[in-house]
């Protein structure tokens, strides 16, 4: 499996420090190096995926920050990220892959920001019956990988159309349905980080194809795939 390598920490950490174009300029020969054993790994991940689901494509997210609307300047991600779309209309939900130094790299996976008629669609089963969702998100495994949804993102009190009193407003609060798990510096560059990555993976797999099955299907159940 392909290893990564010290050298992408270290121009990462380095330009956190000097996060300018002339600086970026100056090891544009470190940075291509780096990406090209990047897209190497993202490949073996999606490889590893595709044991036992089906990716359609990996998007590396690009290096350059949009700062048009941001009141930070400053032109690059101190990161580098990937994601991993599933194929076909009927697969819900994405792979996500952050490195990052300083131990803050994770990997995650969900549905973040879904539109206003998917965000419905969730809410409603989660109030009319949480089981499911509830025992995926309780599976042992599950819960010690990603311990549940992150909850910053949610309304304060109840979303028009639900009740503040419904036994699931915990879970029809939120606005965003994603998970994620933290890895050391460590972690990242053992030769086995890649297969670890496709461990916690394979955790998702009913995640997804539970909020495939609600966001493809109707309140009866009646498929919405043409």
């Amino acid at each position: 499996m392909k290893k990564l390598e010290a050298d992408i920490f270290k121009f990462l950490n380095e330009l956190s420090h000097n996060n300018h174009r002339d600086w970026m300029a100056a090891h544009k020969k470190t940075y291509l190096a780096n990406e090209k054993l990047l897209k190497s790994f993202y490949s073996e991940v999606q490889e590893g995926l595709n044991r036992f689901d089906k990716i359609d494509k990996i998007k590396v997210f690009r290096i350059n920050r949009d700062i048009r609307f941001s009141k930070d300047k400053t032109p690059y991600n101190i990161h580098r990220s990937a994601g991993f779309s599933r194929l076909g209309k009927e697969r819900r939900g994405s792979y996500y892959l952050r490195i990052e130094s300083g131990n803050k790299s994770r990997i995650g996976g969900g549905f973040f920001g879904p539109e206003p008629k998917d965000l419905r669609r969730i809410r409603a089963e989660f109030s009319s019956d949480s089981t499911e969702i509830r025992s995926i998100l309780n599976n042992p495994a599950f819960a010690k990988a990603y311990g549940g949804f992150q909850t910053q993102d949610a309304v304060k009190t109840a979303p028009k159309g639900f009740s503040k009193d419904d036994p699931n407003i915990d879970l029809i609060r939120l606005k965003s349905f994603v998970v994620s798990h933290s890895f050391t510096d460590t972690e990242v560059l053992s030769s086995d980080f890649c297969e670890k990555v496709i461990e916690y993976y394979k955790l998702l797999l009913p995640y997804f194809n539970y909020m495939s099955d609600v966001l493809t299907t109707d309140a009866n159940g009646e498929s919405l795939l043409d």
